[in-house]
Protein backbone atom coordinates (compact mmCIF):
# COMPACT_ATOMS: atom_id res chain seq x y z
CA UNK A 1 0.00 0.00 0.00
CA UNK A 2 1.48 3.31 -0.99
CA UNK A 3 1.27 6.32 1.70
CA UNK A 4 -1.35 9.13 0.74
CA UNK A 5 0.29 12.01 -1.13
CA UNK A 6 0.71 15.07 1.57
CA UNK A 7 -2.01 17.18 1.45
CA UNK A 8 -1.72 21.48 1.51
CA UNK A 9 -3.38 21.53 4.92
CA UNK A 10 -0.64 18.47 6.55
CA UNK A 11 2.48 20.50 4.72
CA UNK A 12 1.44 23.63 6.26
CA UNK A 13 0.61 22.06 9.50
CA UNK A 14 3.96 20.39 9.39
CA UNK A 15 5.61 23.66 8.89
CA UNK A 16 4.23 25.52 11.56
CA UNK A 17 5.12 23.28 13.87
CA UNK A 18 8.55 22.78 12.90
CA UNK A 19 8.54 27.21 12.78
CA UNK A 20 6.95 27.24 15.89
CA UNK A 21 9.76 24.95 17.50
CA UNK A 22 12.39 26.51 15.91
CA UNK A 23 11.43 30.01 17.12
CA UNK A 24 11.22 28.50 20.76
CA UNK A 25 14.80 27.01 20.66
CA UNK A 26 16.39 30.38 19.30
CA UNK A 27 14.72 32.54 21.22
CA UNK A 28 16.70 34.21 24.14
CA UNK A 29 15.52 34.04 27.45
CA UNK A 30 14.24 37.43 28.98
CA UNK A 31 16.25 38.07 32.55
CA UNK A 32 16.31 41.02 35.05
CA UNK A 33 18.83 43.40 33.42
CA UNK A 34 18.08 46.47 35.90
CA UNK A 35 16.61 46.95 39.18
CA UNK A 36 14.52 50.08 39.60
CA UNK A 37 14.01 51.25 43.06
CA UNK A 38 10.92 53.33 42.60
CA UNK A 39 9.14 55.97 45.23
CA UNK A 40 6.68 58.00 43.29
CA UNK A 41 7.81 59.46 40.91
CA UNK A 42 11.73 59.14 42.11
CA UNK A 43 13.31 55.82 40.08
CA UNK A 44 16.54 54.89 39.96
CA UNK A 45 17.85 51.76 38.05
CA UNK A 46 20.60 49.77 38.87
CA UNK A 47 22.36 47.39 36.34
CA UNK A 48 22.00 43.75 36.88
CA UNK A 49 25.89 43.94 36.16
CA UNK A 50 26.65 45.77 39.10
CA UNK A 51 24.77 43.42 41.15
CA UNK A 52 26.46 40.54 39.72
CA UNK A 53 29.58 42.62 40.59
CA UNK A 54 28.82 43.15 43.95
CA UNK A 55 28.01 39.28 44.37
CA UNK A 56 30.90 37.51 42.69
CA UNK A 57 33.64 40.04 44.29
CA UNK A 58 32.87 42.10 47.28
CA UNK A 59 33.01 45.46 45.47
CA UNK A 60 30.45 47.64 45.02
CA UNK A 61 30.36 50.21 41.72
CA UNK A 62 28.34 52.63 39.98
CA UNK A 63 25.19 53.78 41.34
CA UNK A 64 24.86 50.92 43.82
CA UNK A 65 28.05 51.59 45.15
CA UNK A 66 27.12 55.31 46.17
CA UNK A 67 23.42 53.81 47.67
CA UNK A 68 25.37 51.71 49.82
CA UNK A 69 27.78 54.06 50.94
CA UNK A 70 24.61 56.33 51.93
CA UNK A 71 23.09 54.07 53.54
CA UNK A 72 26.34 52.85 55.51
CA UNK A 73 26.13 49.20 54.14
CA UNK A 74 29.52 47.29 54.16
CA UNK A 75 29.58 45.63 50.65
CA UNK A 76 30.81 42.42 52.05
CA UNK A 77 27.98 41.98 53.48
CA UNK A 78 25.88 43.15 50.86
CA UNK A 79 27.37 40.56 48.73
CA UNK A 80 26.94 37.38 51.37
CA UNK A 81 23.23 38.21 51.60
CA UNK A 82 23.71 38.11 47.44
CA UNK A 83 24.94 34.76 47.79
CA UNK A 84 22.81 33.12 50.15
CA UNK A 85 21.55 30.15 49.12
CA UNK A 86 17.79 29.00 49.79
CA UNK A 87 17.85 25.20 50.18
CA UNK A 88 14.29 24.41 49.35
CA UNK A 89 12.80 20.89 47.43
CA UNK A 90 11.68 22.09 43.78
CA UNK A 91 8.57 19.96 43.58
CA UNK A 92 7.39 21.04 46.79
CA UNK A 93 8.20 24.61 46.42
CA UNK A 94 6.49 24.90 43.34
CA UNK A 95 3.45 23.03 44.42
CA UNK A 96 3.51 24.86 47.70
CA UNK A 97 3.35 28.83 45.49
CA UNK A 98 0.62 27.29 43.39
CA UNK A 99 -2.13 26.85 46.39
CA UNK A 100 -4.15 29.62 47.59
CA UNK A 101 -1.78 30.24 50.43
CA UNK A 102 1.32 30.45 48.56
CA UNK A 103 -0.56 32.64 46.16
CA UNK A 104 -1.69 34.70 48.73
CA UNK A 105 1.47 35.44 49.98
CA UNK A 106 3.52 36.20 46.46
CA UNK A 107 0.05 38.80 45.94
CA UNK A 108 2.14 40.31 49.60
CA UNK A 109 5.68 40.16 47.83
CA UNK A 110 3.94 41.43 44.32
CA UNK A 111 2.97 44.85 46.26
CA UNK A 112 6.88 45.30 46.96
CA UNK A 113 8.34 43.57 43.83
CA UNK A 114 6.99 43.66 40.13
CA UNK A 115 7.74 44.43 36.30
CA UNK A 116 8.31 48.09 35.90
CA UNK A 117 5.40 49.27 34.11
CA UNK A 118 2.79 46.50 35.29
CA UNK A 119 2.43 46.36 38.80
CA UNK A 120 -1.23 44.28 38.41
CA UNK A 121 -0.76 40.63 40.17
CA UNK A 122 -2.04 38.92 37.65
CA UNK A 123 1.47 39.97 35.24
CA UNK A 124 3.45 40.42 38.69
CA UNK A 125 2.84 37.00 40.99
CA UNK A 126 3.77 34.82 37.33
CA UNK A 127 6.50 36.74 37.30
CA UNK A 128 7.81 35.78 40.86
CA UNK A 129 6.71 32.37 40.38
CA UNK A 130 8.95 31.89 37.15
CA UNK A 131 12.12 33.77 39.21
CA UNK A 132 11.53 31.66 41.87
CA UNK A 133 11.35 27.96 39.93
CA UNK A 134 14.09 29.40 37.57
CA UNK A 135 16.53 29.67 40.39
CA UNK A 136 15.69 26.81 42.12
CA UNK A 137 16.95 24.92 39.42
CA UNK A 138 19.73 27.11 38.54
CA UNK A 139 23.65 25.59 39.83
CA UNK A 140 23.78 27.91 43.23
CA UNK A 141 20.14 27.08 44.57
CA UNK A 142 18.05 29.87 44.70
CA UNK A 143 19.51 33.48 45.88
CA UNK A 144 19.14 36.88 44.81
CA UNK A 145 20.69 36.41 41.65
CA UNK A 146 19.86 33.69 40.56
CA UNK A 147 15.87 34.86 41.42
CA UNK A 148 17.23 38.21 38.93
CA UNK A 149 18.59 36.13 36.60
CA UNK A 150 15.30 33.88 36.16
CA UNK A 151 12.74 36.86 36.53
CA UNK A 152 11.18 36.73 32.94
CA UNK A 153 11.32 40.96 32.94
CA UNK A 154 13.88 43.36 31.81
CA UNK A 155 12.91 45.45 34.75
CA UNK A 156 12.16 44.89 38.06
CA UNK A 157 10.54 47.59 40.27
CA UNK A 158 10.93 47.59 43.72
CA UNK A 159 7.87 49.74 46.02
CA UNK A 160 10.64 51.29 48.58
CA UNK A 161 7.48 52.66 50.67
CA UNK A 162 6.00 49.20 50.57
CA UNK A 163 9.47 47.53 51.37
CA UNK A 164 10.05 50.05 54.11
CA UNK A 165 6.30 49.31 55.45
CA UNK A 166 7.34 45.53 55.72
CA UNK A 167 10.71 46.22 56.93
CA UNK A 168 9.24 48.80 59.90
CA UNK A 169 6.77 45.45 61.02
CA UNK A 170 9.71 42.56 61.32
CA UNK A 171 12.46 43.36 63.90
CA UNK A 172 13.76 40.14 62.92
CA UNK A 173 14.14 37.48 59.84
CA UNK A 174 11.39 36.02 62.39
CA UNK A 175 9.24 38.34 62.44
CA UNK A 176 9.15 38.85 58.59
CA UNK A 177 8.37 34.87 58.43
CA UNK A 178 5.48 35.55 60.71
CA UNK A 179 4.62 38.95 58.78
CA UNK A 180 4.26 36.90 55.27
CA UNK A 181 3.07 33.40 56.82
CA UNK A 182 0.61 35.31 58.94
CA UNK A 183 -1.29 37.97 56.66
CA UNK A 184 -2.02 35.39 54.06
CA UNK A 185 -4.26 34.30 55.53
CA UNK A 186 -6.45 37.45 56.11
CA UNK A 187 -5.96 37.34 52.71
CA UNK A 188 -7.58 34.27 52.46
CA UNK A 189 -10.67 35.25 54.59
CA UNK A 190 -11.32 37.81 51.94
CA UNK A 191 -11.56 35.93 48.65
CA UNK A 192 -13.71 33.60 50.37
CA UNK A 193 -17.09 33.89 49.67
Amino acid sequence: MLPKPFTRSSVLAVAAGLGLSLSCVVQPLHAATEVALVSGAFRRSIPMKEIEHLAETGEATGLLEDLLELSGQDPNEVAQMLNQSLELPLVLTSRLINTRIGEAILRRVARIIHPIYTPEPEVSVPAIRAGVISGLQSEDGLTAVSFLKGYPNAVMAVNLPALFGVIEKAESIAGLVQFFSDSPLDGLKEVQP
